[in-house]
């Protein structure tokens, strides 16, 4: 069947911007047309601006490289506090003053700092957010295994070998994941709690969660993203679930919150037990693009039999068609995925359909203030169960 489907696909005749598109194509990657459009002076900006976004791709290792240099050695925290010369950081940073100019000025260019009066180096338009923001700097310094990972891209797509971030995320592809012992859960469970404090502000600026009486975060880690919903609705019970070494340590948060009357973290494997009942709303925070589609509908039918009718379901992770943000959903994160060995990226109507499956309607994409780093979903439960 698939291959009569690619045969009759191959035979289809060519429409005429297909036509159109092979002529483009012919003339472009003629030496003669690439040397006529970069010297005619109305296609020449178009040409170099190609050139530099393609020497971009070929460099963008390099420039992730410069800003993981900056971030471990704490340069935009030393020059938050006001512009310095180059020799004054080289001795903050215990590198040559030739080492500390090649490295400041790499990021000058990345806009990750400025040069200010008397050789001074600043803070730059994309090096100011990251000054205090814990969250981004776990993850930037978390790309160090995903790089690794991708030095052989063609060996990972074929699956020719094992990846470090399949260990890493350790209960992604176990089939038992409460089996695994509490030391593989440390190191993705503080990555998960320091980075879910970006997702959070997202999803928690763009619905009232404060219309709800009992929330339960399927998957919430060490409780973040509760402990952030506390703070917008003060009346709010929370429940946690996560697997039984992971809940342990959201009950420590939450008790150090101040939130130990009002929260109850249950251990469990969400393949395998059921969800705890009692709650009008259930957020999934970047737990169903960890997963493949199987796995994932059977997390979105354990949602929807935890739910009464018509409760509320907030699935909140990175979408693969968001408008703008594309490189991010179709090139990033499905290559972390591919790394990590589970999970893909979806587009909302791809989730749509998944949550209609498993016995949601209603289901709307409610907007976010940075799409790119977040996408929401808002469902409810149909009255009568699905799946």
């Amino acid at each position: 069947m698939l291959s009569s489907l690619m045969q009759s696909s191959s035979a289809a005749p060519a429409s005429w911007l297909d036509r159109v598109l092979a002529l483009r194509d012919r003339c472009l990657v003629s030496p003669r047309f690439q040397r006529w459009a970069a010297a005619f002076p109305l296609t020449r900006p178009l040409v170099q601006r190609r050139a530099r976004d393609l020497f971009d791709l070929c460099a963008g290792f390099v420039y992730s490289q410069v800003l993981s240099a900056c971030v471990r050695l704490r340069v935009f925290e030393l020059v938050a506090a006001g512009p310095q010369s180059a020799a004054a950081l080289a001795t903050q940073l215990a590198l040559s003053p030739e080492a500390a100019a090649r490295l400041l000025d790499a990021a000058v260019a990345l806009r990750l700092l400025e040069r200010r009066s008397g050789e001074r180096y600043g803070l730059g338009p994309l090096g100011t957010p990251l000054v205090g923001n814990t969250a981004l700097v776990a993850m930037i310094e978390h790309h160090e295994i995903l790089y690794g990972d991708l030095r052989d891209p063609v060996a990972l797509l074929r699956g020719a070998r094992e990846t470090e971030l399949s260990d890493y995320w350790a209960y992604a592809r176990s089939v038992d994941p409460a089996m695994l012992p509490p030391l593989r859960y440390a190191a993705y469970s503080a990555l998960m709690s320091a980075s879910q404090t970006l997702v959070a502000s997202q999803v928690l600026d763009a619905y009232p969660i404060a219309q709800h009486r009992c929330l339960l975060d399927v998957g919430g880690g060490e409780g973040a993203f509760l402990v952030a919903a506390a703070a917008h609705a003060p009346r709010l019970r929370l429940m946690l679930f996560d697997l039984p070494a992971v809940a342990q340590r959201a009950c420590a948060r939450f008790a150090a919150a101040g939130l130990g009357e009002r929260s109850i973290a249950v251990g469990g494997s969400f393949f395998a037990d059921p969800l705890p009942a009692g709650a009008d709303v259930i957020s999934l925070v970047r737990v169903i693009h960890d997963h493949d589609d199987e796995q994932a509908l059977r997390v979105l039918r354990a949602a929807r039999r935890a739910l009464p009718p018509r409760g509320t379901l907030l699935l909140a992770e990175p979408m693969a068609d968001t408008p703008g943000a594309s490189r991010v959903g179709d090139a990033y994160f499905a290559w972390y995925l591919l790394a990590m060995g589970s999970g893909r990226a979806r587009s909302a109507a791809r989730l749509i359909e998944m949550l209609q499956c498993a016995g949601f309607g209603d289901a709307r994409v409610v907007p976010t203030r940075i799409p790119l780093q977040t996408g929401l979903i808002v469902s409810h439960a149909a009255e009568i169960p699905g799946g």
